[in-house]
């Protein structure tokens, strides 16, 4: 980690999401290169293994316990930070069914995390990073904001809403040194993952991983590193003349459609 560029170093950042997968590797990264970052997490007990492993690696971190869902908890949250300079707006639920499986509690549910939770994150966090004199913002969207899976009806809406959300900020506060831009992953190998295939495969985990791993057309998931790599990028001032854009980052899974 040490041979990481220091890209970060007085910077402060908050990760939604940052406890497990692909949010736990995005602060580690921005730890690793020099950020000081607040893991944002529905309990402590959620965040703490990240924290811990930042902070033995000789990096800075804490944990905040917030509901992205609850919008009087994340305004609390985010007028407890003394300074912002790097949003990540990660946290995010999933969802399999079609229109017609899909219940509107099913809806609700996706659309409070994915849509709402991130609008609270946007909302409060433009206004922190504006009282600071400016700073950057990745949005966590997925392929499905611009194609087609089979049974993704909830969450494919609320991917799409990311990808719109970031242009319209990135729209409204170009001109006030706020940069917005988001990354849209296809299946990446997170313990999420293999959670799923071990509830609902017991004794073919192999069979299933090997599986998903062909249906991307590289051969194989995309790891939480490879993501966190590119949000860290997009994150620093290598990529200062970048905004409003979407990036794909899918094993050359739309290259298909």
């Amino acid at each position: 980690m040490t041979s990481l560029p220091q890209r970060f170093t007085g910077k402060h950042a908050l990760v939604t999401g940052g406890g497990s997968g692909i949010g736990r590797a995005i602060a580690v990264r921005l730890a690793a290169e020099g950020a000081n970052v607040v893991v944002l997490e529905r309990t402590a007990e959620a965040g703490e293994g990240t924290v811990a492993e930042i902070l033995g690696a000789g990096g800075g971190a804490r944990v905040l316990a917030v509901d992205v869902a609850d919008t009087e908890a994340m305004r609390a949250a985010f007028a407890e930070l003394e300074k912002l300079d790097v949003l990540v707006n990660n946290a995010g639920i999933a969802h399999v069914g079609d229109v017609v499986t899909t219940t509107a509690a099913d809806l609700d549910r996706i659309y409070s995390v994915n849509v709402k939770g991130v609008y609270h994150g946007l909302h409060f966090g433009v206004q922190k990073l504006l009282a600071g004199g400016g700073g950057v913002i990745v949005n966590m969207a997925s392929v499905v904001s611009k194609i087609a899976l089979e049974d993704r009806f909830a969450y494919s809406m609320s991917k799409g809403a990311v990808l719109t959300m970031t242009l319209s900020v990135a729209r409204d506060f170009i001109d006030q040194k706020i940069r917005c831009n988001c990354v849209c992953p296809a299946r990446v190998h997170t313990p999420f993952v293999d959670g799923f295939v071990g509830k609902n495969y017991p004794g073919r985990e192999a069979e299933m991983l090997a599986k998903l791993s062909a249906a991307q057309p590289i051969g194989r998931m995309g790891q939480p590193s490879e993501i966190a790599a590119l949000v860290a990028f997009l994150a620093s001032e290598e990529a200062g003349f970048i905004t409003g854009s979407c990036y794909d980052i899918d094993g050359g899974v739309t290259l298909l459609r």
